[in-house]
């Protein structure tokens, strides 16, 4: 498999503004394009703000997915050449869901909707996600998308390495209080799973929130390839081997030590992880008024 470059757009943008929040993720996709990326990654809800304050707030941002933005910005990757992933409000019907797009040369590919909704911003208002994860082959890199508070979630990682990804997507908004997801979580994830991993995040301040950066890029190793700083616009970029993401076994002496932590597993004896709602802290998948 040949090497992908691979860029983390790290920038603000403007509540309920999605036409002007549109032609900056444009400028920023054709700036990381121009700089030899190949797959370009922006933060979660960078359409339209996540800061609203009821559904109805929410649904005058939401589009359809595909719809305007979409085949905007298709357009765009069809002349670059480059896919893309960049979050949104996608409705469809009565339902509306935190979302995020991947799109590519030949067009609209997939969306994903997020599945584990904090009582936070946007999501106290939107639908929980209904769709099983999927991993993309984008032609030689295998894609797995997820959103925000999805990354708290060690299951949700390991399934998407379980469909075959050789790199995660996390598009997300974390403020000064998820610190800690933002240093901690997107390099355990690496690990554990032997895959890349690119958390994107947005800055800037919203309805009371400070959203901090610090996207970062991390290798199957569980290395930094790239890291932004703490709520400065950035473009991260790296170059990663899907080859090596898909080899799980790491052979330090042949043998005497190796290591497999994604084929080793004991799945007979995880039971517990199914139950669900075992501490009585099920958060109702009704959205609020």
């Amino acid at each position: 498999m040949s090497p992908w470059k691979i860029a983390a757009v790290q920038m603000d943008c403007k509540l309920g503004e999605n036409k002007a929040n549109l032609a900056s993720i444009r400028a920023k996709l054709r700036e990381a394009a121009g700089k030899g990326a190949k797959l370009i990654v922006f933060p979660e809800c960078i359409l339209s703000g996540y800061g609203f304050g009821s559904r109805e707030a929410v649904r005058e941002c939401a589009e359809e997915m595909p719809g305007i933005s979409t085949l905007a910005i298709a357009e765009d990757c069809a002349e670059l050449g480059v896919h893309c992933v960049f979050g949104l409000f996608e409705k469809t019907g009565e339902e509306v869901f935190n979302a995020c797009a991947l799109v590519g040369p030949q067009g609209f590919i997939a969306g994903y909707r997020k599945t584990h909704l904090p009582c936070l911003g946007a999501d106290r208002f939107t639908d929980p996600g209904d769709r099983p994860y999927a991993v993309h082959d984008l032609g030689g890199l295998k894609l797995g998308m997820h959103i925000c508070f999805d990354g708290s979630f060690p299951e949700t990682s390991r399934v998407l390495t379980l469909l075959g990804a050789d790199l995660i997507v996390l598009p997300t908004n974390w403020a000064e209080q998820a610190l800690r997801m933002a240093t901690l979580v997107p390099r355990c994830r690496a690990f554990e799973n032997h895959v890349y991993f690119l958390a994107a995040n947005r800055i800037g301040e919203e309805s009371g929130f400070e959203y901090i950066g610090r996207s970062s890029i991390s290798d199957y190793r569980g290395d930094s390839l790239a890291f932004a700083d703490h709520g400065d616009a950035a473009i991260l970029y790296a170059e990663i081997d899907p080859s090596a993401a898909a080899q799980k076994r790491v052979v330090t002496c042949a043998g005497e030590y190796e290591i497999d932590r994604v084929n080793w597993r004991r799945p007979d004896l995880y039971g517990e992880l199914v139950k669900g709602d075992v501490f009585g802290g099920h958060n109702s998948s009704e959205p609020e008024a």
